[in-house]
């Protein structure tokens, strides 16, 4: 009964033994690495798809938040409303004095 156990256990052994060593052949032929090459340049455009998407995704996001620290996404003035200062109303730098300080010499 050992005996045959003992040959049943050396026959599947080898059995799969043949099946791995068939198997690392088939991959060291050209069409077996064709094959390892096309399956890592699929791995390979799938990984850089999904990093676009996520640039894409966090570009967005943070458009939002420059938009809306920066007001961009306000509504404009009507026309008319928006006037410049008249000139000479507005001092220029270093020109006039400025509220809430007195010059020295007086």
């Amino acid at each position: 009964m050992r005996r045959l156990f003992w040959l049943a256990m050396g026959i599947t052994i080898g059995a799969l033994v043949v099946r791995k060593l068939t198997a690392a052949a088939e991959r060291m032929t050209p069409a077996g690495i064709g094959g390892s090459i096309a399956e890592g340049l699929r791995d390979l455009a799938d990984a850089i798809g999904d990093f676009g998407a996520d640039v894409r995704a966090a570009m967005a996001e943070r458009e939002v938040e420059l938009r809306a620290g920066t007001g961009l996404d306000a509504p404009l003035p009507e026309a008319g409303a928006a006037r410049l200062p008249e000139i000479g109303t507005v001092p220029l730098p270093g020109q006039g004095r400025v509220p809430g300080r007195h010059s020295a010499s007086g």
